[in-house]
C-alpha cells in the first residue's frame, strides 16, 4: 500500500515580509516539510535566498527543512546549507560534475540527499543516482519563478523515475515541483509522486488547512 503522500509547501511564493508567519500557518495546517528554494542567478535567472534564510526559518520551525539548490556549482556551498539546517539537500545534476561525490558528501554529513532533473533532461540522468538518493526531485515546470503552469509530459516522466526506483530497489521518495494544484495533484500521486511541493496553491488559499488535507488523502 502507497504510504500517505506529503505536502512540501514553498515558501518562494510566501510572503517574505511575514516569513515567520507564512510557515506556522503551514505548520497549523499539516504540511510534513517546508520546501525552501535557493536560486542563484546564474544556474535561473531570479535571486531568491541563501544560508541566512534557512538557518533563521530553522529557528522558528520543527518541520523538517527540504533545500533545494537551484545554483551553479553547488558543490561549493553545501557545507554552508548543511551547516545551516537543511533536512534534505537537493541539487540539480545539470549544475555538476560532481553528482555521485556530492551526494555521498551530503550522505556522510547526516543529511538526507537527493538529485534533481529540469523539464529537458532526460529521466535516465538519475538513474545512477537512484542507490545514494534519499530523494529525487523532477521538476514540472522550468526552475527559476513560481507560479507556472504544470508541464503535463512530467506525468510519464514521474512514471519513467517510479520503474527506475523499482529496478533499483530504491527507496527514495519521488518529489515534484511545479504547478501543483487541485486540480492535478491525484494524477501526478497516481503517476508515483510521494511528496507534492505547492506554493501558490497552498500560499494564496484562504484555506490551505482543507487542500493539504485533500492532498494527504492521494
Amino acid at each position: 500500500m502507497k504510504n500517505r503522500v506529503l505536502v512540501a509547501p514553498s515558501i518562494l511564493s510566501a510572503d517574505f515580509g511575514k516569513m515567520n508567519e507564512e510557515i506556522a500557518r503551514m505548520e497549523e495546517c499539516g504540511a510534513d516539510m517546508i520546501h525552501c528554494d535557493v536560486m542563484d542567478g546564474i544556474f535561473v535567472p531570479n535571486i531568491t535566498f541563501g544560508f541566512k534564510m534557512i538557518s533563521d526559518i530553522k529557528k522558528h520551525t520543527s518541520l523538517p527543512l527540504d533545500v533545494h539548490l537551484m545554483i551553479d556549482k553547488p558543490e561549493r556551498y553545501v557545507s554552508r546549507f548543511i551547516d545551516a539546517g537543511a533536512d534534505f539537500l537537493t541539487f540539480h545534476v545539470e549544475a555538476t560534475e560532481k553528482t555521485i561525490e556530492l551526494l555521498e558528501s551530503i550522505k556522510k554529513a547526516g543529511v538526507k540527499c537527493g538529485a534533481v532533473i529540469s523539464p529537458d533532461t532526460p529521466t535516465m540522468a538519475l538513474y545512477e543516482c537512484f542507490p545514494l538518493c534519499d530523494i529525487v526531485l523532477l521538476m514540472s515546470v522550468y526552475p527559476g519563478f513560481g507560479g507556472q503552469k504544470f508541464i503535463e509530459k512530467s506525468l510519464e516522466r514521474m512514471r519513467e523515475l517510479k520503474q527506475m526506483r523499482e529496478a533499483a530497489k530504491s527507496s527514495a521518495l519521488l518529489e515534484i515541483d511545479g504547478g501543483i494544484t487541485e486540480a492535478n495533484a491525484a494524477s501526478v500521486a497516481a503517476a508515483g509522486a510521494d511528496v507534492l511541493v505547492a506554493g501558490n496553491t497552498l500560499f494564496s488559499s484562504e484555506e490551505p488547512r482543507k487542500i493539504v488535507e485533500k492532498f494527504h488523502s492521494l
